[in-house]
């Protein structure tokens, strides 16, 4: 039976015969469990139209020969550089090597270099899995909208535990046991909580600082789940809301609803954000959103395609998708609201659901 490893396998050395590349390294992490289902941490994948070989050391030779079925498996030797080249130089492979120039230091591509001798001839090759994983098939999805689930189960778990007194390291701490306790493996990037004036830090790390009444709480956090990442923030008032703070959060709030109704397959992404700023723009906010309007989302929290401003990248169906607008106003606080939102060829699909109103608590 056909893996989806393998089917994606296949679809990327169809990539490279277009490219005119004899053979591509992958030294992600996240991209050779993608193409394999290797999940180690160490290693390296060349790919060719004779095959897919996994480089790695003795530490995840027998994981990697339970896990990436119809992949060879290669314990190295030397330095992981070197065994690639070496290898490369052993499979006397020609025509163009790609290789992930973002991704390697000058150092390790010289090593791999010299190892593989002067036949091999190399070409910077970006963006090649990265395209592949941006499309996700329906058992892709199927899992973004479980792990969304559990990230909203979470979320409202949060909002029971925020009162006066409590730390935002106590809150982040209690965020990830819950994941895990639902079946999360862990968070998908470090848990933002941020009370009052560190609201406005849209990236704030959890401190010892105490929770006063009063004060607005943002919540950012994403689970992993069966390898695949959930993203959600919301921002709750542990008190009474002033006008001022509800006229903030009713701006974000629009903001973010006419950048989901822009999210369709064929808009650039720069329309989304551009929808997103228009909003914030006609409250005389813009100044105050200091970030993009999104990013991609997958196998890891951060992936293509950008929503940014002027970003000419088009949406497609398979694409999943974060909407954060934002305002962060310095010394008082900030409003953050994101969803995870899937690309559809017809309706849009939203996949976190907590309520997004203002919540005072």
């Amino acid at each position: 039976m056909t893996t989806p490893f393998a089917q994606r396998r296949r679809a990327l050395r169809k990539q490279l015969d277009e490219a005119d590349l004899s053979a591509l390294i992958v030294t992600q992490p996240a991209s050779w469990y993608y193409l394999t289902g290797f999940t180690g941490e160490a290693g390296a994948l060349v790919l060719s139209s004779q095959g897919t070989t996994l480089i790695t050391d003795g530490r995840f030779t027998e994981q990697a020969r339970r896990e990436a079925r119809g992949v060879k498996i290669i314990q190295q030797v030397h330095a992981l550089p070197t065994a690639v080249g070496e290898f490369l130089k052993a499979s006397a492979r020609r025509g163009k090597v790609g290789f992930p120039a973002a991704h390697l230091t000058v150092a390790q591509f010289r090593a791999m270099k010299r190892a593989a001798g002067p036949r091999v001839r190399w070409a910077p090759a970006e963006g090649y899995v990265e395209r592949l994983r941006g499309h996700k098939d329906a058992q892709e999805l199927a899992v973004m909208r479980r792990a969304a689930a559990l990230a909203d189960k979470v979320m409202a778990k949060a909002f029971t535990i925020l009162k006066p007194g409590v730390r935002e390291l106590e809150v982040a701490a209690e965020i990830e046991y819950q994941m895990r306790l639902l079946g999360a493996s862990g968070p998908a990037f470090e848990t933002i909580v941020a009370f009052g004036e560190r609201s406005a830090y849209p990236h704030a790390r959890p401190t010892d600082k105490r929770l006063r009444k009063n004060e607005l709480v943002v919540l950012d956090m994403g689970a992993i789940l069966a390898h695949y990442c959930s993203d959600i923030t919301r921002t709750v008032v542990v008190g009474k809301a002033s006008p001022k703070v509800r006229g903030w959060h009713k701006a974000v709030q629009e903001a973010r609803t006419a950048a989901v109704a822009a999210v369709r397959a064929g808009a650039t992404c720069g329309e989304v954000d551009a929808a997103a700023r228009q909003v914030l723009a006609g409250y005389r906010l813009d100044r105050y959103f200091t970030h993009s309007t999104g990013h991609g989302l997958g196998i890891e929290v951060h992936e293509d395609p950008r929503v940014a401003k002027g970003q000419k990248q088009k949406l497609e169906p398979g694409n999943v998708i974060t909407i954060e607008p934002g305002v962060y106003v310095p010394g008082v606080g900030g409003i953050r609201i994101e969803d995870d939102v899937a690309v559809h060829s017809g309706e849009t699909e939203v996949l976190t659901r907590t309520p997004r109103d203002i919540i005072e608590i």
